[in-house]
């Protein structure tokens, strides 16, 4: 593929809809069918299961199987606790980072539809600035407006009423990606992406291509672990996101050195196979895509480990998208790194032959 403009306004479009849509963790359905609306002209089937992971197949009938896999579900807040004047505790719903919290403004998800809530916090004014309290899990707290527990719950809000951020997309300075979810609905648009130019480009695999949006990463990889018993795949791909490392009070000796818009990040961990990673480096080189190195230690913390350690062991690579501010509702992303994790991708898929075991010992 001629390296030129990947994302065109149709692109844009979906992916604006697809990152401002809420999906946290346990609730991803509606996102999925954006997801799996734009990807149709571009599959041949769906797979879908109880959990509401969703599959986009090409040449569902062959019998080697290769993934693509991002994950679709993004960080929330349940409610936890209702008090007697009308204000709510939350709990996690994956990894929520409390010290946003204060000023936010949110949206309780009811069987009545969205009521509007604030994080509320005590003006400065009124603080001991001797002794600041930071925002913690048992003091940070939403006020929706009403002055006792009946009032609330007459909104149809209640214990277990799942909460997400309203933030919505923006572009930054012309080329950057600004919003809530990026990590890692950006995974799902970028495998969309892949398969949007494998059919127009009228590209014939020699394998079955499974172009995986998992949910429930954020607690755990469940999806992945889930679904990747469903498919049994010869390989996977997965693309997630990691830190630019490069803002302020992150230490590069403990995390890395990472760069926005230096391209893609490819892991080192032992979840990733030698060989399928080598494959992709090659692919980049060969294909003058920038990329960057991380190491991951014990573990990656991504999708890949559920598919690396499934069905007997399955061949597994990680290719991460460099973001800024992970877990807060300002995620931000170069399009240029974002255009070359879908460049890669594409590139190392063509490079796959049927049947292929990225064994040690050939």
């Amino acid at each position: 593929m001629a390296k030129k403009k990947i994302i065109n306004k149709k692109s844009m479009t979906f992916l604006e809809k697809y990152l401002n849509n809420a999906a946290p963790t346990g609730y991803e359905w509606n996102g999925q069918k954006i997801w799996m609306d734009y990807l149709k002209p571009y599959v041949d089937e769906f797979i879908t299961d109880s959990y509401g992971t969703a599959v986009g197949v090409i040449n569902p009938k062959a019998k080697y199987k290769v993934v693509i896999e991002g994950h679709a579900d993004e960080i929330s807040w349940y409610v936890n606790y209702i008090t007697e004047n009308g204000l709510l505790y939350v709990i996690r719903n994956g990894g929520s980072d409390h010290q946003i919290a204060p000023s936010k403004w949110v949206n309780i998800h009811t069987k009545k539809g969205i009521v509007k809530g604030v994080f509320g916090w005590p003006a400065i004014h009124t603080r001991n600035r001797a002794k600041e309290e930071p925002p913690k899990m048992d003091n940070i707290f939403i006020d929706v407006g009403c002055s006792n527990k009946k009032e609330v719950e007459a909104l149809g809000v209640h214990v277990g009423c799942v909460i997400t951020y309203p933030d919505e997309f923006h572009v930054l300075n012309r080329d950057k990606f600004v919003c809530r979810a990026i990590d890692n609905r950006a995974g799902g648009f970028m495998i969309a992406e892949v398969a949007r130019l494998l059919h127009e480009n009228k590209v014939k695999l020699p394998f079955g291509l499974y172009v995986t949006n998992s949910v429930q990463e954020e607690i755990g990889l469940r999806g992945a672990e889930m679904i990747t018993q469903t498919i049994q795949p010869d390989v996977a791909i997965v693309t997630d996101v990691c830190h630019d490392t490069t803002t302020p009070m992150i230490n590069k000796k403990t995390q890395g050195e990472t760069k926005m818009g230096d391209g893609p990040v490819i892991s080192y961990a032992p979840a990733v196979q030698n060989k399928l990673r080598e494959r992709i480096i090659e692919t980049a080189e060969k294909k003058n895509i920038p990329f960057q190195r991380m190491a991951s230690s014990r573990s990656t913390g991504t999708d890949t480990d559920a598919f690396a350690y499934s069905n007997g062991g399955v061949p597994s690579a990680l290719i991460s998208l460099p973001l800024r501010y992970m877990h807060t509702t300002v995620e931000t992303v170069h399009k240029n790194d974002v255009e070359n994790v879908i460049r890669l991708i594409y590139e190392t898929l063509l490079t796959i032959k049927d049947g292929e075991t990225f064994s040690y010992f050939d």
